[in-house]
């Protein structure tokens, strides 16, 4: 008699199915991804590494961003005149990234230049996060994406500033991601809105969609394409440009701001005068990665054109020509163009015709190799330790060895020069140092030039230059503001040339120089 063999067939061994589903939820929150290893790595190496606790303070501009949140959470108001300037007499201000200012002020009051530090850390971190996400969406290569990492960084690195334009290049990815996925109208409309209220880079968003509405525009008058799919497309890009548009209007300067800043942007007297506007110099070091990266955009430009991308091509033209002819528009380079030249890259490589045998095996194993890499990094996140790593990295900074070495780099800043100032000095001093002055001393001081340049204006910029050149008419510039104190860096020619006049040196150290006016 045969006995009954107990069933352990195939489907008993195999797990449930909403054990899978748990087991792949698990997976996805607590197995990091590339995206975030680099982001977190990023952060890690920019606070300490790069010492961004100093790096990253810079430029005094930090100063007076961070004074003007303070104040605005003090009063619940936004400035609406000049408080820190005696050479303006109180003139009318927009505080046009007021909502970056705040987020500066409240992170200085419950941590400190600590908190500033961290705030931007972040930022650049969740901007890393987002270019790797946009390399996928781009359908780029896991290993190419991990070989232009080092251009981005190196590219993005020249203005890690604790400055609000670092907040916008967050903007900037989120548009272009928008961009490419089309989300619904509604997410456009609330991220333009909160842009124009962080930085003034807000007019690239209405500018990114309707790029994109001319390239489907125009993709029908030069390839054999679909024209109703690509008008349909057009047409839903124009709305978004529109609803974009519209949207920057909810701000407290309403149009004024985009009136105030197009007169900015168009000022080029002014402009001419600003140095992160002028064209970036190649021959500095560190140059090589930056050339790389804009020889890589381009070629992704070129071979977008060719792959009827004609959208990416545009994108190109526009941010890669902007960056030749200021370096401000480097990062965005590195940024916005790298993911985009992946993706045209990799296509390339996957369809490029007539190669030597040997080549096409050779690319053929190296793409498949990077896609089963890829295969495997898409199955996680690991979102999970993003605030445990914070948290981390915020405690490192609070420790005594390193909060005591983070704020403004004293080998760059007047920090024991300015202590000797008398409260009631009328004080020349550069707009380098202005913002620093401003933070300093709270407000409580006021400045003769600070960073503001929207504020001041090409004339009087026009009005500093020749006084600090020491150029024909500066001895009537000092007697016009009447100077009691002057405080300049060493190698200022002004420095010697106010000696001539009778003044005399309080105090100098490696960084500045402290003199006193003939008279008092």
């Amino acid at each position: 008699m045969r006995r009954d063999v107990p069933q352990t067939g195939v489907s008993e061994a195999l797990p449930r199915e909403g054990s899978l589903r748990q087991d792949s939820g698990v997976r996805r929150w607590f197995v990091p991804d590339l995206a975030l290893v680099a982001s977190l790595v990023t952060l890690f190496y920019c606070l300490f590494l790069f010492e961004g606790y100093q790096k990253l303070f810079r430029d005094s501009d930090s100063g007076w961003h961070i004074r003007v949140g303070e104040s605005m959470l003090s009063t619940g108001q936004l400035p609406r005149t000049d408080p820190y300037s005696f050479s303006l007499g109180a003139r009318p201000w927009f505080a046009w990234e007021w909502g970056a200012d705040v987020l500066m002020g409240a992170a200085h009051r419950l941590a400190g230049l600590s908190g500033v530090a961290f705030l931007y850390g972040l930022a650049i971190a969740a901007g890393v996060w987002l270019w790797f996400r946009l390399n996928w969406i781009a359908e780029g290569n896991f290993l190419l994406a991990c070989a232009l990492a080092a251009p981005m960084l190196t590219t993005a690195g020249i203005h890690w500033l604790a400055r609000p334009h670092v907040l916008s290049w967050v903007f900037l990815l989120l548009a272009v991601t928008a961009a490419e996925r089309r989300p619904r109208l509604v997410w456009i409309g609330l991220g333009s809105a909160l842009w124009a209220n962080i930085h003034a880079s807000f007019f690239l968003a209405p500018v990114l969609a309707g790029l994109y509405a001319l390239a489907h525009v125009a993709r029908p008058l030069i390839w054999d394409a679909d024209r109703d799919r690509e008008r349909g497309q057009a047409r839903w890009y124009g709305l978004a440009a529109a609803v974009s548009a519209v949207s920057t209007l909810v701000n407290p300067y309403g149009w004024n701001l985009h009136r105030h800043v197009i007169t900015y942007l168009s000022d080029s007297e002014l402009l001419a005068r600003i140095g992160e506007f002028q064209s970036f110099n190649f021959h500095a070091e560190g140059a090589l990665q930056i050339g790389l990266a804009m020889g890589v955009a381009w070629m992704g430009g070129i071979l977008a054109l060719g792959q009827g991308k004609l959208a990416h091509f545009l994108l190109v033209a526009l941010i890669a020509g902007a960056a030749l002819r200021s370096a401000r528009g480097l990062p965005l380079v590195g940024l916005l163009l790298l993911p985009l030249a992946n993706g045209a890259i990799t296509r390339g490589l996957a369809n490029w015709q007539g190669l030597q045998s040997r080549f096409r095996r050779g690319i053929d194993s190296f793409l498949a190799y990077s896609s089963r890499l890829r295969g495997l990094d898409r199955g996680g996140s690991g979102l999970a330790w993003a605030p445990v790593a914070a948290v981390f990295v915020f405690l490192m900074l609070k420790t005594p060895g390193i909060a005591a070495l983070t704020g403004f780099p004293p080998d760059q800043f007047p920090v024991a020069a300015a202590g000797r100032l008398p409260e009631n000095a009328r004080l020349l001093a550069p707009d380098k140092f202005g913002g620093y002055l401003i933070y300093r001393f709270a407000g409580k001081r006021q400045v003769f030039f600070d960073g503001r340049s929207d504020l001041y204006g090409s004339e009087f910029m026009k009005e500093y230059t020749r006084l600090v050149q020491v150029r024909p008419g500066w001895r009537e510039i000092v007697a016009k503001y009447g100077f009691s104190h002057a405080l300049l860096p060493n190698d200022y020619s002004l420095v010697a040339a106010l000696q001539g006049l009778g003044w005399t040196v309080e105090y100098q150290d490696q960084v500045a120089t402290l003199l006193r006016g003939s008279r008092p």
